[in-house]
């Protein structure tokens, strides 16, 4: 299945369950930002199931943001790309990323 057959399936799911006609961008951030929490806790734990089932709904409920707000996915993460694509440096073991000019 291609990112965009499955990208269709799960706006679909969202229509039917009626997050798309009644979420708010705001309701599914938020719900993003519990999911992170879950990703966050999974990575402690270092439990791949989870972790992985945490990926997935957090890109869910990015999906449904787009949807909710009229944009795709993939054009957000194009722009983004495109705004870091060029920036030099690295980053240290303790996490700090060192901009190079």
């Amino acid at each position: 299945m291609s990112y965009t057959e499955l990208e269709m399936q799960i706006i679909r799911w969202g229509e039917a369950r009626g997050i798309v006609q009644n979420a708010t961008a705001m309701s599914q951030a938020i719900k993003t930002l519990e999911e992170t929490t879950e990703l966050l806790d999974a990575i402690n734990k270092n439990n791949i199931d989870e972790i992985k089932d945490a990926v997935g709904d957090i890109m869910v409920t990015l999906i449904m943001v787009c949807t909710i707000m009229n944009l795709d996915l993939m054009s957000c993460l194009k722009s983004a790309y495109v705004e870091i694509k060029d920036r030099k440096g690295y980053l240290t073991k303790e996490g700090v990323f060192v901009k190079k000019v």
